[in-house]
């Protein structure tokens, strides 16, 4: 039952916010009582901070993976930009919900968030210090700007990618790589 709240709950502050969702449409949706809801969840704040904190921590997980593999700074970047895509491809909702309502959490949660959402950037950025010190990338740029820079263009592409749209997730990664790591000067 707790991943049902959590799924409809994800469903919910996806179409409608996290402030404009209630408690009640909750269990309205799900026809349980909000007896059942506390027994989960001590507050609809728990609840997304759960959501929150089931997102980035699978997205370190794989992440490790992609750190620890044999392949070059190049390649471990278009492997990040393809788990970034890819988990709004695969979790639109939760993705939307997890850049989106992050405002909602207090200052204890949100403090725990962005810690993880931290690590994460400091990953890629001694992806890329990395990669300089091997002479894969230019090293007259900073890699925590480029880090921000990586970050900032997958992300926010919750808000207008459609995974069934036009573009596919392949191209979408191939675009960006070639952005990102070659540019688009002639």
């Amino acid at each position: 039952m707790k991943d049902k709240i959590t799924e409809q709950s994800i469903l919910l502050f996806e179409k409608k916010g996290f402030s404009q969702t209630s408690i009640q449409d909750i269990v309205d949706e799900l026809e349980v009582t909000k007896g059942t809801f506390y027994y989960y969840f001590s507050s609809k704040e728990q609840l997304l901070m759960d959501i929150h904190l089931n997102y980035i921590s699978d997205l370190l997980e794989r992440q490790e993976i992609i750190l620890h593999a044999d392949a070059t700074g190049r390649q471990k970047l278009i492997q990040m930009i393809h788990l970034l895509i890819g988990d709004i491809k695969d979790k639109g909702p939760s993705a939307k919900v997890f850049f989106r309502e992050i405002r909602h959490l207090g200052d204890k949660h949100m403090e725990m968030i962005k810690k993880q959402r931290e690590q994460f950037r400091i990953h890629i950025e001694r992806i890329v210090q990395s990669g300089m010190e091997k002479g894969e990338f230019r090293n007259d740029l900073r890699p925590d700007i480029i880090a921000f820079g990586i970050l900032g263009v997958t992300n926010w592409s919750y808000n207008w990618y459609k995974p069934n749209g036009e573009v596919t997730i392949d191209e979408l990664v191939e675009i960006y790589a070639a952005m990102l790591l070659t540019g688009i000067e002639k």
